[in-house]
């Protein structure tokens, strides 16, 4: 059946030699709404654990409210929402949205200095979503609670004042709390095809996998697959500390996969099959398997870590994976009264959608041009193919298309 793929240059697939994927919201997805309801639970817990109200349990996640790309002032506490040039769009306290003179009074002229990261923290990946909605349910019940004095900054209780950049770093230690083996029961990575798909890679170049997590939560060795999965990889690299792994990197080492600790000392040796190293380098991945990042084709879900900083410094070609066009195109086919065969009804069915955009400069997710453009405004090329089930990726396939159905190159 039908499926859109949507490109900013061309790439010729015969070229590429390795195949670089990152692990979660890339190859293992998690299950929607779920992993959040998971996770914002937790991070309550964990509030209530360090001294915050026990009311704050009584908030449930709402996966409508949160988008991925939104701003968080450390100084007022508010979400927002700007483009790519630090022009606000649009500004919550809370769940309640300000307008008019409220929003000139925190932000002259309606624009913030992006630059800023001290003040506006970014919250671009998709494990941001609740942490977004937390923000949002702490100010909410701090602004409404008759103990607490609202203030500018924060709110203070007695001889006690709790700033918004203090709440915000209570929600980040928080999210660094070890409850990762919990939420790693709701991501999979036998969604339909992912298997054959880096098989099939396999038979025309190399696959490695290269993530900013441990071992023990990258490990999915319960998963219902068809060999074990590390064999699906010709290296696989943990604890990467993306996007410090393509500048200096870190000291490479290997893990032992029976217990998941790394062995002491630098490894020096050659590649070995199966096995699994942490930390490193993009140039010790390139020296592994003796590839040049031109021959690399790598694919992500995080424009700054995964994209950005990979194509910049290493030259890879790189493959941004953008799960939020699917519905974005999917109203977009709605309003537009396009027929649902060309695409709009194809959208839903957990496939990926990417889009690449190698120009980009601003770690901000949701601030780009090409992001808030529909395909009809934009300027790049749109293909229509026919893909099969038994046709994909073998030989002639693999170098004419963008693989996997949805996907774009840069």
């Amino acid at each position: 059946f039908p499926f859109r793929i949507f490109v900013n240059r061309s790439l010729a697939l015969e070229k590429i030699k390795c195949f670089g994927f990152d692990m979660d919201y890339t190859l293992a997805m998690y299950k929607s709404p779920d992993y959040e309801e998971m996770a914002f639970q937790l991070l309550q817990e964990r509030l209530v654990c360090i001294g915050y109200p026990h009311e704050i349990l009584e908030y449930k996640y709402d996966p409508t409210f949160p988008t991925r790309g939104l701003v968080f002032d450390a100084l007022y506490g508010n979400l927002l929402k700007v483009d790519y040039h630090g022009n606000l769009l649009v500004c919550t306290h809370g769940f309640r949205f300000l307008k008019g003179a409220e929003i000139w009074n925190y932000y002259p002229n309606k624009f913030i200095q992006r630059d800023d990261m001290k003040r506006f923290h970014i919250l671009n990946t998709l494990f941001n979503l609740t942490e977004t909605y937390l923000y949002a349910c702490l100010v909410d019940f701090f602004t409404s609670c008759s103990r607490y004095v609202n203030c500018d900054t924060g709110y203070k209780h007695g001889n006690l004042f709790m700033s918004f950049r203090s709440m915000f770093q209570d929600v980040r230690e928080a999210m660094d709390h070890p409850t990762g083996c919990y939420c790693a029961s709701l991501r999979s990575l036998t969604q339909p095809r992912v298997t054959l798909l880096l098989s099939r890679m396999k038979e025309v170049g190399k696959v490695f996998l290269a993530t900013n997590s441990d071992y023990n939560y990258t490990d999915v060795s319960e998963e219902p697959l068809q060999r074990p999965w590390r064999s699906y990889f010709d290296l696989i690299v943990v604890d990467t500390r993306k996007p410090l792994f393509f500048a200096e990197g870190t000291v490479l080492r290997q893990v032992n996969t029976d217990t998941g600790k790394l062995w002491i000392g630098t490894y020096t040796g050659p590649l070995q099959h199966c096995a699994v190293y942490s930390g490193g380098s993009s140039d010790m991945v390139c020296d592994l398997l003796g590839v040049k990042g031109k021959d690399i084709l790598y694919i992500g879900d995080h424009i700054f870590g995964d994209i950005l900083k990979s194509k910049k410094r290493q030259g890879w070609r790189t493959f941004l994976v953008v799960p939020e066009l699917a519905k974005e195109l999917q109203v977009w086919t709605e309003k537009s009264g396009e027929p649902q065969g060309r695409g709009g009804s194809l959208l839903g069915r957990g496939m990926w959608l990417c889009y690449a955009h190698s120009m980009c400069e601003s770690p901000f997710t949701n601030s780009f041009p090409w992001l808030l453009q529909m395909p009809h405004e934009s300027t790049v090329e749109h293909v229509h193919v026919e893909l099969s089930e038994s046709g994909l990726l073998t030989g002639h396939r693999l170098n004419q298309l963008s693989f996997y159905g949805q996907q774009v190159s840069g």
